[in-house]
């Protein structure tokens, strides 16, 4: 499974929503759906079995702290959710390193990418966030799509 077909596979209510227009949202959402094989393969490792539960955690908050500071009504408040995500993308890709000798380096280095993107992009979000509120239909970034197929 790539991101596009992933994405093309997500429920009409999540993509109908606002927040789908965030790229940062988009890519960590995908990785949080995919991080459960990786945080799967991490148990089956006696010495990466609490490892496995940081990743997913991590991972998972990435995306959850994103929709819940496009929920706030203020930028200084947006943007503090936005630095908690940005906080949770390093520690995953943290975890992602730490994790490579059991996952394969191909799969590591994959994770790594997809959370450096999200890292890249909340980097400009909160800035943003925090001089002026910023308008749905001008949230479009630029970002290297070539990562996404997913390695197994």
């Amino acid at each position: 499974m790539n991101f596009t077909d992933w994405e093309n596979r997500v429920p009409s209510v999540i993509r109908e929503d606002s927040l789908w227009t965030l790229e940062a949202y988009r890519l960590s959402l995908f990785l949080a759906d995919i991080s459960w094989q990786d945080a799967k393969k991490l148990t089956f490792d006696s010495c990466t079995r609490s490892l496995s539960d940081q990743l997913y955690r991590s991972v998972g908050s990435m995306s959850a702290n994103i929709e819940e500071g496009y929920s706030k009504q203020s930028a200084k408040d947006r943007a503090r959710f936005y630095e908690y995500a940005l906080g949770s993308a390093r520690e995953s890709r943290g975890w992602y390193y730490k994790g490579r000798h059991v996952l394969g380096e191909a799969v590591a280095e994959h994770r790594m990418e997809f959370t450096t993107q999200i890292i890249k992009l909340l980097i400009k979000m909160v800035p943003d966030q925090r001089g002026y509120k910023i308008k749905e239909e001008l949230a479009q970034y630029n970002v290297d799509t070539s990562h996404r197929e997913i390695p197994f």
